[in-house]
């Protein structure tokens, strides 16, 4: 049955695509994984069916991540990704849906312009941006149009980014590439040095959710990995504690950690007072790294909260943004910051 117009907003990770259905809420969480036959084009297999694909597919399919470092990196199959998620969460439509997609804080225009191109070529009406650190913020709960400070520190899959938000704009930002795969790649790197043996990235991944830490402890926990032998290329077991995943995250941690304080350090005096007394909200799914917010607060000095629901932060403040969908569309940047900012401004000060 064919339905009217549904505004959508998205959150187009690296790892993992969530729409938020206005009046709905959170309805889909998928990997950001296309699967498909590189001598048709044709698309085999989208989101946690093509995931369980990766490292496993025959010569003629190739299951990848069209996402990269929290930008496109393969347009073709992004425009399918997004076109398979917008119909599997809202059905056929007479009308393309209006749609937000939230981007990191530091992408260029270049890269903003194909995120557009790609949601437009997928189906939808109208496409608008917004950027992470305001929507995980707004998920949060953070009134960003407080002329007081807030700082969010979001860790998705391909980039961190730190922003102090006021005002309803982003006073500081700053967004790496230091995130959940590259801790990801950091564990499976670890493994290969010290036990001479070769895991995938979904082992390397699994590892890290399941007894990652972000700071050595006393109490220890173990895992069985199963991997390849980099020395004979036989199939082999080994076990791995949790402090030996802390020292593999070691140094990405100690990379976002680095993030944060140069924000702080450009941070106004008055705003960096704020942010003593208010701390700091930690989202995103490489937030829940066990210990991670009171590594990052023993560094800092100021109190880090994790935020509820750290993995649909975003999304869910990139939803609560489809409220002000009538603002978008009379910025013709199509980017929610500079027009939210003066909107909330302008309310402010009347």
């Amino acid at each position: 049955m064919a339905t009217f117009r549904r505004n959508l907003a998205i959150d187009l990770g690296t790892a993992s695509v969530l729409v938020y259905v206005r009046g709905k809420g959170v309805v889909l969480n998928e990997p950001s994984v296309v699967a498909y036959d590189v001598f048709t084009g044709k698309v085999l297999a989208v989101g946690s069916e093509a995931k369980k694909m990766l490292g496993r597919t025959p010569g003629n399919v190739m299951a990848k991540r069209p996402m990269k470092d929290g930008v496109i990196a393969d347009f073709q199959a992004t425009e399918q990704m997004i076109r398979y998620f917008m119909q599997k969460a809202v059905g056929r439509s007479l009308f393309g849906p209006d749609m937000i997609i939230c981007v990191p804080s530091k992408i260029t225009q270049v890269q903003r312009r194909a995120v557009l191109q790609a949601g437009r070529r997928a189906g939808a009406k109208k496409t608008y941006l917004i950027e992470e650190p305001l929507a995980a913020a707004i998920g949060a709960g953070i009134d960003i149009g407080d002329p007081r400070g807030s700082m969010v520190i979001d860790i998705g899959g391909g980039t961190t980014d730190v922003a102090v938000i006021s005002m309803g704009g982003l006073v500081v930002t700053e967004s790496i590439k230091t995130a959940g795969d590259e801790c990801d790649e950091a564990v499976a790197e670890y493994v290969r040095r010290t036990f001479n043996m070769m895991i995938g990235e979904r082992t390397a991944e699994e590892l890290k959710i399941k007894i990652g830490r972000a700071m050595p402890e006393e109490e220890e926990v173990l895992m069985e990995i199963k991997g390849r032998n980099l020395l004979n290329g036989l199939p082999v077991m080994e076990t791995v504690s949790a402090n030996e995943v802390a020292e593999a995250l070691e140094k990405p941690v100690r990379e976002i950690i680095a993030t944060v304080h140069s924000v702080l350090e450009r941070t106004p005096p008055e705003l960096a007072a704020d942010l003593y007394d208010r701390g700091a909200i930690l989202t995103g799914g490489g937030g829940m790294i066990r210990g991670l917010d009171k590594a990052i607060e023993e560094s800092i000095g100021i109190r880090v909260r994790l935020a509820e629901n750290p993995i649909t932060s975003v999304v869910r403040g990139t939803g609560k943004a489809l409220q002000w969908i009538d603002m978008f569309k009379a910025n013709e940047t199509k980017t929610f910051g500079m027009q939210r900012q003066q909107s909330i401004t302008d309310d402010w000060t009347r």
